[in-house]
């Protein structure tokens, strides 16, 4: 006899880790409107606003600009399985977890991997980048990740996509964390081929990842040498349905683009100076009542993210003691470290719908309760 599931009951979260992050009521309620077919007129109206708000909130004039089906997991792969061929040499800055899934990602496609190390933590400057493409020559992609949600540091890319084109290098970025809550600016900047999240400061469910392709890196796909190796992530595919071809690839999930369009929406209503703006400043809060209870950040001020923030575990201090009570004292989700971080660090996230500021007076007082002597 098969156990009876009874109805939906889930906890009330302040969701306050590395994502997801809240959502805001109103992509909430957009979700719930009526299915249309994926071949529908309608649907493909919906299609093009969603690739032109995208394209906006990129900064970005990019004609293949689309989200991906898939989490931000989904992203990072479809950048390499279809930018790297066998033998092609990758060059990743190498300082944190997800730089290292980069790797494994672009060394499954046949990419001769050169790592450019640094601790977790730190960034990599324009001289690093300059030494490693010469001493790697020819190089076809120089990869970073932007917002390092690991260890809350903020890459630098000013300068950085006139540097790989000097040298003949593609620059693909990492914008899963940065994407809505920071300045991304995808043309300004000379970022070739970039990739996001929904579910971190765009303030949607996940389960989407936007993608961008310049003219030039369009150009080294369409020039392949070998056929794309994933059918489900294959850009060379999926365009044609986003395109004017309208050419049927897989079915997408309408509810998801629905509650897409309309947190992009919600994005460029805001403002993007305005958005950024605001992150920053309830970061800045975070930091000065971390700060006011003796705690130290893990990222110096200058490349602090400002959507998420890493503190340093005191000593003596359980972090999952602490976090176990943060979770069923409180209701509020915070995230660990891993790596080498594990144990060390606590990881906040401040992004979309949940970065406020009576998210982190709330977070900050429940922490000074529970940590000894600092109530």
């Amino acid at each position: 006899m098969s156990a009876a599931a009874g109805d939906l009951n889930v906890s009330y979260r302040l969701l306050l880790g590395p994502g997801p992050s809240a959502v805001h009521p109103r992509v909430l309620r957009t979700m719930s409107t009526a299915l249309v077919g994926y071949m529908d007129p309608e649907w493909f109206q919906l299609m093009d606003e969603e690739q032109a708000l995208l394209r906006a909130v990129f900064q970005t004039k990019n004609s293949l600009t689309l989200p991906m089906s898939g989490t931000g997991s989904a992203g990072m792969e479809t950048v390499f399985c279809n930018f790297v061929e066998p033998g092609d040499t990758v060059v990743i800055g190498c300082n944190g977890y997800f730089s290292d899934r980069m790797c494994e990602m672009a060394e499954i496609y046949g990419a001769d991997v050169k790592r450019i190390e640094k601790p977790w933590g730190e960034v990599f400057t324009p001289e690093e980048i300059e030494a490693a493409l010469k001493k790697h020559a020819p190089v076809k992609i120089l990869a970073f990740v932007h917002a390092e949600t690991s260890t809350g540091a903020l890459q630098p890319l000013e300068g950085m996509g006139e540097t790989a084109h000097r040298h003949g290098a593609l620059l693909l970025v990492d914008c899963v964390t940065s994407l809505g809550g920071m300045p991304v600016r995808i043309d300004e900047w000379g970022i070739d081929v970039a990739y996001s999240a929904t579910q971190k400061c765009l303030g949607c469910p996940p389960g989407l990842s936007p993608v961008t392709v310049s003219e030039r890196a369009s150009k080294v796909l369409h020039g392949r040498k070998s056929k794309v190796k994933n059918w489900y992530l294959d850009l060379t595919l999926i365009e044609k349905y986003w395109n004017k071809d309208r050419a049927y690839h897989h079915t997408p999930s309408t509810t998801l683009h629905y509650g897409f369009r309309e947190g992009l929406r919600l994005v460029l209503e805001e403002g993007l100076e305005a958005r950024w703006a605001r992150h920053r400043a309830t970061a800045e809060y975070l930091w000065g009542k971390m700060e006011s209870l003796g705690l130290k950040l893990f990222v110096g001020e200058k490349h602090r993210l400002p959507s998420l923030a890493t503190i340093c575990i005191p000593d003596g201090v359980d972090d999952q003691d602490i976090r176990k009570k943060l979770l069923n004292t409180y209701n509020i989700d915070i995230a660990g470290g891993f790596g080498p971080l594990k144990g060390k660090i606590w990881r906040v996230g401040l992004m979309g719908f949940s970065s406020r500021r009576e998210n982190v007076t709330l977070f900050s007082e429940a922490l000074r309760e529970l940590l000894p002597g600092r109530g």
